[in-house]
């Protein structure tokens, strides 16, 4: 697994280069990575379906104790599967899409890391290496979302998406420290065993809040769900992909891998289902007042993760494998449609709107026909995969009569959504400023496929619950379940509510306009929502910032000063205050007379400094404290000490009275009240540094370090000066540091000293 996330990266390194030799077939070779990586699991699929998971782990950072470690399951296969085959037919899309593209390598890298890092979250096994994986998912599709960034409203799409999931993503970080506090370990597959003990632990609800917070931001539920339909400012292959199938569900992979570790509580329950079934109702609802075609779907997406949630959330072996199905066939069905709003905007000039398009099945009856395909799937019309999906849900909630009500007002919905994008623009008459023509053959295999594989699944919706579904399933409820699906169950309550639920759609999509003009009356509410409070907060934040810079970015150097100083002295204070002060009695050694002369000495040279009216005067008082510092450095016995005081001082002087020679004269000196506040800082900064060394005299410095590297300078670096060990062997990556900012230094005074005007040149 780590050669095959290794594989995928390169790739992405690669694209920009391999979009530069073969621009016309890059989409198609990157295409290669995604679905060796298929082709891989598939081979696998046998094995993991029997219960037998595949697992790697290979030394990452062995002090530590961190390694890289993968598991593959039945819940990280389904992913894995729908993630690899999806984004090899995406990269086949782009082809065409991206035509003649000056960006389209720039594309390529970025989706393609994007599908290397989503690889990597449902198949690491360590909670940190998931971690990563995760905040390269939110980084690479803020790039993706912003990627036509010459636009405003990309880039603050991009932008948004950003805050909402990197801020969940610092909830979830608190959260997965904790739960491998607990649990003992970091290891995700040693963490879902320990399920009776987490649920009985004191941080147990802390943890279940981090965790949800961070999976709530990731797939859009209420009340983060704004930033999904804003996001489809990027380009349609990355909507496709990333707001489909992939991306949005790694809030609902991440509860679903956790639920045998912290599922089956009724703060879980309650959570889960209340939030998701929230925004199931609220993604429906709001997907009825659209018109833009990827709206339209991202709305449904929204109510579609709603759904997925609160099915685990009621947690019972039905709804999860209602859940894992419904998974499947949204994937499907969503990406399908995504590919074929794509092609409609691109071979109409651009044209988004669903009420200005009309009688494109003549220009494009193969867009109309995988549309047709992908739209019925998604109402649950029969034989389609989505009408499996929707039986099996029905089902799994059949106790439960207000979720049932729901699940109908929603499905009408759906229905509503996929008759208005796989229907509504090929049909009727079409619009006179309307010129249409069919997509490439490059942009028709994603449709067609996935069009297509609604329709198969149906047909072998038995094979597919045994070797994808009841696998998945039987991971989140960490027990083997059985999955027996059919496309015909007879007649029964689940058959008549969905033929009601179609009867409902089909009602709304014929009053669709009616919604039109209800979303518009509503419109200034939106004024109220989430997205708004989004704004006002973000608005709010800048112009605290900007006050926040005034008052501590003054351009004055003293000022800087003053709040470094300030800074250092209070959390000294907060520091002591919190320990209760300095603890036993001062081990001082006995004031000799030299000490104490020269200690005088150092005293007057520091009133001397202050006080003087000449800088030269100042300067040489300053001087005098330091030499004094160099004697006390020689009486305690430290002459390296004082050699090292003694250059250096004497340096400082000399540079400092260069400099001050050339400053020019003040003929006035700071107000007494500025002096006044200096001073109080001074002395501030002087107490804590006295109680900070008065301190140290009582702490008990261990020795475990530097016994450790005077015992194996010699017999791991053969080298017997311990320091150039240190900093050559022990501290070599260090040190190679330090050498390259001094090159990288050298290298622009370089160019700075070159770029200096010659004797004829203008200024």
């Amino acid at each position: 697994m780590l050669v095959l996330l290794t594989i995928c990266f390169a790739a992405a390194l690669l694209a920009p280069l391999v979009h530069r030799a073969f621009p016309r077939r890059a989409g198609t070779l990157l295409a290669a990575a995604p679905l060796a990586v298929f082709a891989w699991l598939g081979a696998a699929l046998p094995e993991v379906m029997h219960g037998h998971p595949r697992v790697e782990a290979a030394p990452w950072v062995e002090g530590l104790g961190l390694e890289a470690a993968f598991r593959l399951d039945g819940l990280s296969m389904l992913f894995a599967l729908l993630i690899s085959g999806i984004g090899a037919l995406v990269l086949l899309y782009t082809q065409g899409y991206f035509k003649n593209h000056p960006q389209q390598g720039r594309f390529l890298m970025v989706i393609t890391a994007f599908m290397a890092s989503m690889l990597g979250v449902v198949l690491a096994d360590h909670l940190l290496l998931l971690f990563i994986f995760w905040e390269l998912t939110s980084f690479t599709s803020y790039l993706l979302i912003g990627f036509n960034h010459e636009r405003a409203e990309a880039r603050q799409a991009a932008l948004q998406s950003l805050l909402v999931t990197v801020l969940g993503g610092l909830f979830l970080l608190a959260g997965l420290i904790l739960l491998a506090q607990v649990a003992g370990t970091w290891r995700l597959s040693g963490i879902l065993g320990q399920g009776d003990a987490l649920r009985e632990h004191a941080l147990y609800l802390p943890i279940l809040a981090l965790v949800c917070i961070g999976a709530f931001t990731k797939s859009a539920q209420f009340p983060f769900h704004f930033w999904l339909p804003n996001a489809m400012q990027a380009p349609t292959p990355a909507s496709a992909y990333l707001h489909s199938s992939t991306m949005v569900k790694a809030g609902v992979y991440l509860l679903a891998r956790l639920h045998p570790a912290l599922g089956g509580t009724e703060a879980w329950s309650t959570l889960l289902t209340a939030v998701g079934a929230t925004t199931f109702l609220a993604g429906a609802l709001l997907a009825l007042g659209q018109h833009v075609l990827k709206r339209l779907l991202a709305y449904t997406t929204v109510s579609a993760l709603g759904a997925m949630v609160m099915l685990l959330g009621i947690g019972t072996t039905d709804t999860l494998k209602a859940m894992a199905g419904f998974i499947l066939a949204h994937a499907f069905y969503k990406a399908a449609l995504f590919l074929v709003a794509g092609g409609i905007t691109h071979e109409t000039g651009g044209e988004t709107s669903v009420d200005q398009l009309g009688g494109l099945r003549r220009a494009m009856p193969f867009t109309f026909a995988c549309a047709l395909l992908a739209g019925l799937s998604m109402g649950g019309f029969p034989p389609f995969f989505g009408f499996v999906a929707k039986e099996n849900w029905l089902h799994a909630i059949g106790r439960h009569p207000g979720l049932v009500a729901a699940t109908m007002a929603g499905g009408a919905a759906y229905v509503l959504v996929g008759l208005s994008v796989g229907l509504k623009p090929f049909i009727g008459r079409r619009p006179e400023h309307l010129h249409a023509h069919e997509i490439p053959w490059s942009m028709r295999a994603g449709p067609l496929v996935l069009g297509l594989g609604s329709l198969a699944l149906a047909f072998a919706c038995g094979p597919a619950g045994h070797a994808l579904i009841g696998p998945a399933a039987s991971a989140v409820a960490g027990e083997t379940l059985p999955v027996h699906l059919h496309l015909w169950a007879g007649f029964n309550p689940c058959l008549a509510i969905s033929l009601a639920t179609l009867v409902l759609g089909i009602g709304c999509y014929a009053a669709r306009p009616l919604f039109g003009r209800a979303a518009g009356r509503l419109a200034p509410l939106v004024r109220l929502g989430p997205d708004a409070a989004y704004r006002g907060l973000l608005a709010t934040t800048l112009r605290f910032a900007g006050w926040q810079t005034r008052m501590l970015q003054t351009g004055i150097l003293r000022d800087y000063i003053r709040i470094t100083v300030l800074t250092a002295v209070a959390l000294v204070g907060a520091a002591f205050l919190h320990a209760g002060g300095i603890r036993g009695e001062a081990r001082l050694s006995p004031l000799s007379l030299r000490i104490g002369l020269v200690s005088v000495l150092m005293v007057l040279a520091t009133f001397t400094t202050i006080l003087a009216k000449s800088r030269l005067r100042s300067i040489m008082s300053l001087g005098v404290v330091g030499y004094s510092m160099a004697l006390l450095f020689t009486f305690h016995g430290a002459p390296d000490l004082a050699m090292t005081q003694l250059v250096i001082e004497t340096l400082t002087v000399i540079l400092m009275a260069l400099a001050f020679h050339h400053l020019p004269v003040f003929k006035h000196g700071s107000p007494a009240r500025m002096r006044a506040i200096d001073a109080a800082i001074a002395i501030g900064v002087g107490a804590a540094v006295t109680v900070l060394v008065l301190a140290a005299l009582h702490v008990q410095t261990p020795t475990e370090v530097s016994d450790y590297y005077l015992d194996h300078s010699q017999a791991l670096a053969h080298g017997r000066n311990v320091v150039n060990v240190i900093i050559v062997d022990f501290r070599g990556l260090d040190t190679l540091g330090e050498i390259t900012v001094m090159a990288i230094a050298a290298i622009g005074a370089y160019a700075l000293l070159k770029l200096r005007p010659g004797k004829g040149d203008t200024p």
